[in-house]
């Protein structure tokens, strides 16, 4: 792991002022965190799972401390990491964030593998032996849950009719296939921080960027793009939530029984069944073109692509990315892909 003595000491400051090792009234007190505190997969599900649902489902025999990784000033792809040093039991971030540590997991949210929820959790669903392998390989953890952000789509500061006006600008994307989509598409890909989108957006260092719809709206990206295009160029940018096996191993068959099911049955159901509203919401919080339940309704131009933009995309997703994630990983992947991810999007992997 390359060290960052700054981070490590803002964590150790960060765990010494908020992270209680643990409670007097638990048998067991897990320390937490999670994605980005600012948005709503955090505030709506995983402060109430692990704050309130988690303790309620085992009748207080299991709590947690919770903070966030920007909270603490880890950047999203040192939360792994660090996991695997023991810093913290439970880790939480956008999995498109740690693929250069672990390239197994890049294949779990391809651009325009799936198109809609129910692709979306099928593909989630059949990666858990890919996923378990890959975290105990690279960072000695085991996958408690896969959840998505909702579809990540294109806000433009200048105008967008179709994919083929994104050749050519500077384009913040949202992960390493993410990037290599946008380059076989022509545009010049950027690997820019969530938070500092809205800065490089306004002082032009980026025209475009992708993040998902209701992402982008909490985080009022419209203020500074005009343009809406619906293309899912980023996935879903899934959020694995890894529990270290050191961890683990501590906790009784009881307690492991009670945590697997909880976290399926109280948080990941629930991101799951939402993903579908929050990918619309953000859409019309966006645009204003339908009613906006969430607060007041921006008035960005909705851009939706076109059968020609779907064919194109696909024909990228085939030729390049996917041989392209091919090529980082070994025979062993690949054939687990096609076994698992492969018969559910009618494709193939090859090296």
């Amino acid at each position: 792991m390359k060290t960052r003595p700054t981070i490590v000491s803002q964590l150790a400051l960060a765990t010494t002022l908020t992270l209680t090792i643990s409670s007097v009234q638990a048998e067991t007190s897990l320390n937490v965190v999670g994605s980005w505190s600012s948005l709503e997969l955090h505030r709506a599900f995983e402060q109430p799972f692990w704050s309130e649902q988690l303790p309620a489902a085992t009748d207080g025999n299991m709590t947690t401390n919770l903070t966030t990784h920007d909270q603490l000033g880890i950047p999203g792809g040192d939360v792994y990491n660090l996991l695997s040093e023991g810093l913290y039991d439970v880790g939480m971030t956008v999995m498109d964030y740690a693929v250069q540590d672990a390239p197994e997991m890049e294949a779990l949210d391809l651009p325009m593998l799936s198109q809609d929820v129910a692709t979306a959790r099928a593909i989630a669903e059949a990666y858990m032996p890919i996923a378990n392998m890959a975290f105990e390989k690279r960072f000695n953890s085991k996958v408690l849950a896969i959840v998505p952000y909702p579809q990540q789509v294109v806000f433009c500061r200048d105008p967008v009719a179709d994919l083929a006006d994104l050749e050519g600008r500077n384009i913040r994307a949202s992960g390493r296939s993410t990037l290599e989509f946008l380059e076989a598409a022509g545009a010049t890909s950027l690997n820019i921080a969530f938070n500092e989108v809205p800065g490089a957006l306004d002082r032009g260092v980026i025209d475009c960027a992708v993040t998902g719809s209701m992402s982008g709206y909490s985080s009022a990206w419209y203020e500074m793009a005009d343009y809406l295009y619906t293309l899912p160029a980023g996935g879903w940018d899934y959020v694995v939530t890894g529990i270290s096996l050191d961890a683990w191993n501590s906790l009784s068959a009881s307690e492991q029984s009670a945590l697997e099911s909880s976290i399926q049955s109280e948080f990941a159901d629930a991101v799951w069944a939402n993903a579908e509203i929050d990918t619309q919401q953000g859409v019309a919080c966006l645009t204003g073109t339908a009613e906006c339940t969430r607060g007041e309704a921006a008035s960005m131009t909705l851009v939706m692509p076109n059968e020609t933009d779907i064919e194109r995309s696909k024909q990228i997703l085939e030729e390049t990315v996917l041989p392209n994630w091919s090529s980082r990983v070994d025979q062993e992947v690949i054939d687990m892909w096609n076994d698992q991810i492969g018969s559910i999007v009618n494709l193939t992997a090859q090296r």
